[in-house]
């Protein structure tokens, strides 16, 4: 991989929402033509959004806006989950297919969800006063 210059790439949660990205393109290319406009076109935009949230947010210079997008992208993150879960019952994915998405999500939302906690300012106490 080429040197690293922009912040998001130093990012854990970042490549491996690039990785999910690309599995889920990789496993929807299997999926029948007549989905190209339905949940195959659903689910890949909604993995590569969960990366480029990832890359905007980062890039926009305050906490809060990084914490708002990486909210972004943990909802996109859930598209896919639900997309992958009717893709399965119509028999797109198979059972492997659909254990190896749902385990990279977990990761990547326990991720996002660590880091947006990072972020988050600590709240004060009731009285105002900090400790």
């Amino acid at each position: 991989m080429e040197e690293t210059y922009f912040p998001f790439e130093q990012l854990d949660v970042y490549s491996l929402a690039v990785e999910f990205g690309a599995d889920v393109y990789r496993l929807t290319d299997a999926f029948p033509d007549a989905e190209r406009f339905g949940l195959t076109n659903q689910m890949r935009r909604a993995a590569v959004s969960i990366s480029l949230n990832i890359a905007e947010g980062r890039g926009r210079g305050t906490d809060r806006e990084f914490v708002r997008f990486l909210m972004m992208s943990r909802g996109s993150l859930f598209e896919v989950v639900s997309a992958s879960q009717i893709a399965h019952r119509l028999g797109y994915l198979d059972d492997a297919s659909l254990r190896l998405l749902r385990t990279q999500a977990r990761t990547l939302s326990a991720k996002l969800m660590t880091l947006t906690k990072r972020l988050q300012p600590k709240s004060l106490p009731p009285n105002g006063q900090s400790p």
